[in-house]
């Protein structure tokens, strides 16, 4: 597939190595293109990004990216799959930027014609393209109104190394708040390991 990644940080970069292995198209899209041709990665403009993409990733700061979206603008989104990965943080990382509510929800509120899919913001970047390599099976989930949408993250992520037996929907879009403030306790595990490179599993009781 085509993919566009919006962002060049650290998430999107490493998103876009890992779908680029499974052997899609990817293009990271930046504000500045010409300022990162350093990446290895091929980099466009936001709009040159949104064209080519049959699948679009918001891997920017929750803080900013529905700004960044109106300057896409909703006709350039129409019908595209919109899987976001963002958080908005304050700067100290201790407030979350949509304390009732949700980038992910505020996202497709702004763009009602983008079917919009909430999955891999409960990890780092580290785990989002080798869940193997933890010691033992974990879970990724997928909030979104979309069930096609959500069927088309699942075989991205499923390229990624999540086998559909970690991949949990856990409902529509407004449940994308429930894996955004995770955020906060990611934080804090992360304090107590000090590492990022953990993810949780959802444990159930067997079946009778």
């Amino acid at each position: 597939m085509r993919l566009g990644l919006l962002g060049t940080g650290n998430v999107a970069r490493a998103l876009a190595h890992g779908w680029s292995a499974a052997g899609h198209d990817v293009l990271l899209g930046s504000r500045r293109p010409d300022d990162r041709k350093d990446l290895g990665l091929p980099v466009a403009s936001l709009n040159e990004t949104a064209a080519h993409a049959e699948v679009l990733v918001n891997a920017t700061p929750g803080t900013v990216s529905v700004e960044l979206l109106h300057s896409i603008g909703a006709p350039a989104l129409a019908g595209t799959v919109l899987i976001d990965v963002g958080v908005g943080l304050s700067d100290d990382f201790t407030e979350l930027s949509h304390p009732n509510s949700s980038l992910g929800e505020q996202i497709q509120k702004a763009f009602p014609l983008t079917p919009v899919v909430k999955t891999l913001c409960t990890m780092d970047s580290t785990v989002m393209t080798a869940p193997d390599g933890l010691d033992g099976p974990s879970t990724v989930f997928l909030s979104g109104d979309d069930t096609e949408a959500k069927r088309t993250t699942g075989r991205l992520l499923t390229d990624l190394g999540w086998p559909p037996s970690s991949q949990l929907d856990i409902g529509g879009i407004s449940t994308a708040r429930g894996q955004e403030h995770f955020a906060l306790l990611f934080i804090g595990i992360a304090g107590g390991l000090g590492s990022h490179s953990f993810n949780i599993n959802v444990v159930t009781r067997p079946s009778v």
